[in-house]
């Protein structure tokens, strides 16, 4: 399996769900299907479902994010060479050509990605537009309402 890019944060936010998972849900949930499992019969008994649906789920978030993590390239953007091009872990100021309006995106990895915060995928149409591009270059991000040009206004490594 090839590498996933992954902020310092992103890795940190995964390794504290994965502690949480073991630690906390896991032990909760054991304990709820050794509770519903005194109630008798487990053919009818609802809880025992129910805690079995969690500790489910449970094991296979837990797979998903130590595989992720197995395969994560964390890459730390303040230990990379200012430039001023835009790289992963870069955030970016836009400016759009046509209203002036201005929005900041950081760019991270598909994990981290989380639009209400700014926070954008490396693989999404803007990232892939930016990526490369320098402070002061235009680039046209193909959207699905159509074309959009922007102006690269600060590049920052935060």
């Amino acid at each position: 399996m090839s590498k996933v890019p992954m902020t310092v944060s992103g890795e940190r936010r995964l390794r504290e769900e994965l502690d949480r998972l073991k630690r906390v849900e896991r032990p909760r949930i054991t304990q709820a299907i050794a509770e519903a499992r005194e109630h008798g019969d487990l053919k009818e008994n609802a809880e025992y479902h129910a805690a079995r649906e969690q500790q489910s789920f449970a094991e296979g978030r837990i797979q998903d994010i130590e595989s992720k993590l197995g395969n994560a390239q964390v890459i730390d953007v303040t230990t990379i060479p200012y430039t001023g091009k835009v790289i992963f872990g870069t955030t970016v100021e836009l400016i759009n050509v046509d209203t002036d309006a201005t929005v900041t995106y950081r760019i991270v990895g598909e994990d981290e990605a989380d639009v209400k915060n700014n926070l954008i995928s490396v693989g999404s149409p803007i990232a892939r537009a930016l990526i490369g591009k320098e402070e002061g270059d235009i680039v046209v991000v193909r959207a699905p309402a159509g074309d959009i040009e922007y102006e690269i206004g600060k590049v920052q490594h935060i």
